[in-house]
């Protein structure tokens, strides 16, 4: 039985930013439960590396600036006949809602920037073997609390993030949602398409290639080459696939 794998690739530097910051921030919900081992490993490596980004990268204003260019393409939808208006009012009022929370909130990370224990076991994440009980002895304490204690923990320093989280899960749904997968033949193993104005390539492959993609591009432009897995087998003369432009 064949499977499909999706594959996003951003194309420009901003949504580049976003889906990592999305993928940190996956990665830190779903190891927030702290339950099995192992798992702070994941929250830990992944708040700090998300809080580095945000260190690097202005994202509020940068974020803020593209939930209202989306919601000003959203407005001109509402004069449009057979439109769902009452869905799209609601579109609109959330996007609102959650812009004026990414604005009004502190500085993005900055919270846990401050935060005593973050900062005393951080450094020591990026140094090969450094969380190890004598290198932090604070950490061995903390992970030897009861469970309600640090799920409480990992609580308070997810909800700093609330804002931030809750703006780019709304533009990445809307942004996704603009196109539809569309079927696509790629020959030899190439394809390239002009288009104006995109911010995110999505592909629909099946794992029966044997082959992933290899994208290079920007707004305007996009090329996309496969390469086979496995060297022994090449990858076919036709492929069929889907291809969504957002």
């Amino acid at each position: 039985m064949s499977s499909d794998t999706l594959y996003e690739h951003p194309l420009t530097e901003q949504v580049r930013v976003y889906l990592r910051l999305e993928y940190l921030l996956d990665q830190i919900n779903q190891s927030s439960t702290l339950t099995d081992d192992g798992q702070w490993r994941v929250f830990f490596r992944s708040l700090f590396d998300l809080v580095e980004i945000l260190e690097q990268v202005q994202v509020k204003g940068d974020l803020a600036k593209d939930l209202e260019k989306q919601r000003a393409k959203l407005e001109t939808w509402l004069d449009v006949p057979n439109v769902d208006t009452e869905q799209l009012k609601a579109l609109l009022l959330e996007s609102r809602q959650i812009q004026q929370a990414l604005l009004q909130g502190s500085r993005l990370g900055q919270k846990l920037r401050e935060d005593k224990f973050l900062s005393s076991i951080r450094q020591r994440f990026s140094i090969p073997g450094g969380t190890c009980s004598f290198d932090l002895p604070s950490l061995h304490h903390w992970l030897n609390l009861p469970v309600a204690h640090k799920q409480s923990n990992a609580e308070q320093w997810k909800q700093t993030l609330a804002p931030l989280d809750d703006a780019l899960s709304f533009w990445l749904r809307l942004t996704r949602g603009s196109a539809g997968l569309q079927p696509c033949t790629v020959v030899n193993g190439f394809y390239q398409q002009d288009v104006e104005g995109a911010n995110l390539l999505r592909i629909q492959v099946s794992t029966e290639y044997n082959a992933f993609p290899l994208v290079s591009g920007h707004k305007s432009r996009f090329a996309i080459r496969f390469m086979p897995f496995d060297e022994s087998q090449p990858v076919p003369d036709m492929m069929a696939l889907s291809l969504a432009v957002c």
